[in-house]
């Protein structure tokens, strides 16, 4: 939804935070309260915790008044005016994006994304090769006109005659599901709430005869107390047509509190796999249900199955971290799922493998290398074939069938949009078919290049560099570093239309894949988790310096940004090495890490970050804690922090804390705090909405760079 500038964060009317606050002076100050808690035996104060209270007139007063200082100072900005237009231009052009591609019979069912519209939407298609007549299902859009109403996941029926679809509001990630009709669009009386959920997410499986489904379950109000309704997920079943308020429990009541289940049907639909994650660490239970209509655990925590798919062979899949970092494939029958009877099919090698699709006599297997993907196509017998042809530097998105049965796979690279193509394993030639985006951003004056750092204790980081050919290393290139490290989530190449105006302008774009995530396997997930956090930080470190040292840039050119967790990577740099960078974006980020696990899904990160009741990881979460290291005197760099009010993952009153602590430091470079009213962690955002944050984005770089 495009800004309007009468709304500001928390549904204050800028008229009124103008009586509060005169924007064009000093950021508003925070009032210091300080609040002493002591962890063994370190006694830490806090002089903003009167900030995490979102609904205190004064906080939401205090959030305006800083909305109305960022505006102030973003819309006089000189180059505003210019990427405005041409992000808009770039950003939503009406060239139809299709993903999650899933086969029903004679039928494909996808998620379309067709701008200007602000949503995506369910449609089902004949084939592959002239969308031209894609039927929509369900179209968010024509729910809610304001386009914050958005689809977290689809799931069709056995037989292709219903889709089962979870939507959410405003960035809630608060999901309830509804049922369409596939071939008239009309929308069924079945209505669960609460299926999907930040974090913990949520899924969905039909039965055989498309009659009901299984599904993901929060708890309902009176069930367990307040703190517990976004936990303890289990597994329900729903008849079709029938109150919801009547449905059967299936399994989960000995799930974890923080359980994450996702949920599969095999091809035949007598089995259903569901899987549980144990919070975000990465360790993974799996369930199965079969024909005798029992649930029975197939793998434990200590197994470290961590995916399945179910095969044509009467065989379940799955991908085995055990002994293998990088992952190794087995398979077990499904007559007698055991881990005992398995067989190991592809063995680990130096490729991360990412994902695998079993189709008839073929396994296909998508790895990560450092970043970048290939596909490899093995036999049934695990014998391997060939390489599917793939463009280098380029990101293999998903596997899936086509009607004959045959692979297909979307690819996008730095350079070009995404496209499905579809796998002869015969000739073993890809061949794109029709559903391909286009865009004006042409980039065939850039060039993609892989280069390495070394890091603080000599681990060699990966980084992919985008910049225009002949591109000089004289130092003077304004340059944008974009970093993440963590979760085991991996940083793939993609393509950004919104990184033309930078390019046109001299900027130099690089990805670096840090320790943390998946590029490199679960090894390189767990060198960067946990108390080993500080590795995530020395490697984006390094990256900076061999940017610097090789002729890229400067500091006083240098920018970086991250979101979320990449957020909480951008604190920990401009704590750390205020000295380094000209600018800082960041997005959504966690700050204060003595507090993160008290937030509403703050258990679920406990996994991948710890907690401050053992005091080990307590003296590494407070040795990096963003907030905890802001001091008095230092010139930080510029700084923009954007947020969203209805954020599920990572509570705003990170942004609000770390602002006025800044504030509070004597910096004399701007930072800028700006809280949407209409949005959340940045999933379902409204596409109007995503390009006004990228303008801000892009001008408030521009001013620090000098750029016009």
């Amino acid at each position: 939804m495009q800004m309007d500038p009468l709304v500001l964060g928390a549904g204050i009317p800028v008229l009124l935070a103008a009586t509060i606050w005169a924007a064009d002076s000093a950021p508003p100050a925070a009032r210091k309260q300080p609040v002493t808690d002591v962890y063994h035996g370190v006694s830490v104060t806090d002089d903003y915790r009167w900030l995490e209270n979102a609904s205190d007139p004064e906080t939401e007063r205090w959030t305006a008044a800083q909305n109305a200082y960022a505006r102030h100072y973003l819309d006089r900005l000189p180059a505003r005016a210019a990427l405005e237009s041409e992000l808009k231009r770039l950003m939503t052009h009406p060239s139809p994006r299709y993903s999650d591609l899933v086969v029903r019979r004679s039928t494909i069912f996808a998620l379309l994304s067709q701008p200007p519209k602000q949503q995506a939407m369910v449609v089902s298609l004949k084939t592959l090769d002239d969308p031209a007549f894609a039927h929509v299902i369900a179209d968010p859009n024509l729910v809610d006109s304001s386009g914050q109403t958005t689809i977290d996941f689809f799931v069709p029926s056995t037989d292709g005659r219903y889709v089962a679809v979870s939507l959410s509001r405003g960035g809630s990630e608060s999901g309830d599901v509804r049922v369409f009709e596939t071939a008239s669009g009309k929308q069924l009386a079945d209505l669960i709430p609460r299926v999907n959920g930040g974090t913990a997410g949520g899924g969905l499986a039909w039965n055989a005869d498309s009659s009901g489904f299984y599904y993901t379950r929060y708890p309902r109000p009176g069930e367990r107390p307040a703190k517990d309704l976004d936990f303890y997920q289990q597994v329900w079943y729903h008849p079709l047509g029938t109150d919801g308020r009547q449905d059967a429990y299936a399994v989960g009541k000995d799930f974890p509190r923080i359980a994450e289940i996702a949920l599969k049907t095999s091809k035949d639909a007598r089995y259903v796999l569901a899987t549980v994650e144990n919070g975000d660490g990465g360790e993974f239970e799996l369930y199965l249900l079969g024909p005798e209509r029992e649930w029975v655990k197939i793998a434990g925590f200590a197994d470290r199955i961590v995916h399945g798919e179910f095969g044509d062979d009467g065989r379940l899949y799955l991908l085995s971290l055990r002994d293998a970092p990088r992952g190794k494939l087995i398979r077990i029958p499904l007559g007698t799922p055991q881990l005992a009877r398995e067989q190991t099919i592809v063995p680990e090698s130096n490729a991360v493998i990412d994902e695998f699709l079993p189709l008839g006599e073929h396994l296909f297997v998508a790895d990560l290398i450092g970043g970048p993907s290939q596909i490899r196509m093995f036999g049934r017998d695990g014998h391997f074939d060939r390489m599917v042809p793939t463009s280098p530097v380029s990101s293999v998105l998903e596997l899936a069938r086509d009607l004959e049965g045959r692979l297909v796979f979307q690819t996008v690279s730095y350079t070009l949009p995404r496209r499905w193509h579809r796998f002869d394993p015969i000739s073993g030639q890809a061949t794109a078919t029709a559903l391909g985006e286009t865009s004006p951003a042409d980039f065939s004056d850039s060039e993609v290049i892989r280069v390495t750092a070394k890091s603080k204790d000599g681990t060699a980081v990966p980084m992919s560099i985008l910049r225009r050919k002949g591109t000089k290393l004289d130092g003077r290139n304004s340059v944008l570093l974009y970093g993440y490290g963590g979760y085991n989530v991996s940083l793939r190449p993609n393509f950004l239309p919104y990184l033309r105006p930078m390019l046109d302008r001299g900027v130099v774009y690089v990805v670096a894949n840090l320790r943390g995530g998946g590029e490199f396997g679960e090894a390189w997930h767990r060198a960067g988790n946990l108390t080993r956090k500080q590795n995530v930080f020395d490697d984006f470190a390094a990256c900076a310096h061999y940017l610097i040292d090789r002729g890229y840039t400067t500091p006083a050119r240098l920018a970086i940004e991250g979101g979320s967790n990449g957020g909480l990577l951008m604190g920990a740099e401009l704590t750390q090495h205020p000295e380094l960078f000209r600018a800082v974006v960041s997005h959504v980020g966690i700050y204060d890490m003595l507090r993160a696990e008290l937030s509403a899904n703050g258990a679920f990160n406990i996994t991948e970050f710890g907690t401050v009741k053992e005091a080990d990881q307590f003296r590494a979460l407070y040795a990096y804690s963003p907030y905890h290291h802001i001091r008095d005197g230092v010139e930080y760099p510029a700084i923009l922090f954007q947020t969203g009010a209805n954020d599920p993952r990572v509570d705003p009153a990170n942004s609000r804390k770390m602002t006025a602590r800044l504030d509070a430091s004597g910096t004399q470079q701007p930072v800028l705090l700006l809280t949407s009213s209409t949005s959340g962690h940045g999933i379902g955002t409204a596409l109007s909405e995503r390009v006004a944050e990228q303008v801000d984005v892009e001008a408030f770089l521009f001013a620090q760079w000098g750029i016009r």
